[in-house]
């Protein structure tokens, strides 16, 4: 197997101007640390969350964002999103925090959430960016997890969930690729992070599983992303040419390193 290469995570201020940008799960964490690059490039941004006070807050931080109180797993509300705003990057990112319990200890209900939330987020999004379709050289990134590589067992359905959204990405490459329409579509796996609630919980309920402090285990995962690093990781990725991007990232440390 090829080593990862890495791609830079050096972001030069003000150079996207007019790259309308919508972000999908912006209000905390991930999503917040992409939406503040993106603004802080020049982009305007559409942060969309549920969550309004923490959007409200957001918006303080940048007169690049405006924001959309919504579900995201809405279909109407992607069409309606894509439609008014017309945007030439696309980052879903928005999903549910998962239930962090041994598979015998998941009900169906509790071991699908990410199904019903991650998944469709996924699919609805990028279903509705081929239907319009989004613009030729558009950008679309689903936010996945490393998860999606190295399995989760503690947290139900959530790895199977984040390796179908990684799939679902690879599918709407291939079908902008059939069409003609020029839409690049990637998707990014995060490491393990405390920077956001699914990590918080992750590293709480695999140290505990482990027998170990939440410290130690954290130390042990060694230099962990934060959504600064991360925001300005995909910056660059949305700023490199669309003919040396790969259909996927491993997102770490150190910046997004190509996966095989």
């Amino acid at each position: 197997m090829n080593s990862p290469q890495t791609v830079a995570t050096a972001t030069n201020t003000g150079d996207l101007p007019g790259i309308t940008t919508i972000v999908v799960g912006a209000s905390r964490g991930l999503g917040r640390g992409i939406a503040r690059a993106f603004a802080g490039a020049g982009a305007p941004v559409v942060a969309v969350a549920r969550t309004g006070p923490a959007l409200a807050e957001l918006a303080t931080t940048s007169a690049n964002i405006r924001t959309e109180l919504a579900d995201a797993a809405d279909p109407a509300v992607a069409r309606r999103l894509l439609d008014q705003y017309q945007p030439a990057v696309l980052i879903l990112v928005a999903g549910a925090n998962p239930v962090m319990r041994p598979l015998q200890h998941q009900t169906w209900e509790t071991f699908s959430v990410n199904w019903h939330a991650d998944v469709k987020i996924a699919f609805t999004w990028l279903r509705e960016a081929l239907l319009q379709p989004l613009r030729p050289g558009s950008r679309v990134v689903v936010i996945s997890s490393g998860a999606a590589i190295n399995g989760s067992p503690a947290s139900g359905g959530y790895a199977g969930s984040k390796a179908t959204q990684r799939f679902i990405a690879g599918y709407a490459q291939d079908e902008s690729r059939r069409a003609g329409l020029g839409i690049t579509v990637t998707a990014v796996m995060p490491r393990m992070s405390p920077s956001g609630d699914v990590g918080r919980r992750g590293i709480r309920a695999y140290a505990a599983r482990t027998g170990q402090t939440e410290e130690a285990y954290l130390k042990q995962l060694g230099d962990v992303w934060t959504p600064e690093m991360a925001g300005s990781a995909l910056v660059d990725l949305v700023r490199a040419d669309p003919a040396v991007t790969a259909p996927g990232y491993l997102l770490t440390a150190a910046g997004l390193q190509k996966l095989p």
